[in-house]
């Protein structure tokens, strides 16, 4: 069993009948969810500073046609 951390948060009413709305779940399942787009910004922010960096030896030609 992953190890768990129970927290109390003050939030306004507005914004989590708002978060409510957009992920169609409760509490719970609401908070986790904005902590993993959270968490997620932080890995898309590294990838975006690769944009442009990183080369691929693939041939997309080849790719588009399944290697035929």
């Amino acid at each position: 069993m992953k190890a768990q951390t129970k927290v109390t948060v003050v939030l306004s009413d507005r914004l989590l009948e708002r978060a409510q709305r957009a992920t169609g779940e409760g509490i719970t399942p609401t908070i986790r969810r904005g902590l993993e787009l959270v968490a997620a910004g932080k890995a898309f922010a590294k990838l975006r500073k690769l944009r442009g960096k990183v080369q691929f030896s693939i041939d997309l030609e080849r790719l588009r046609t399944d290697g035929r």
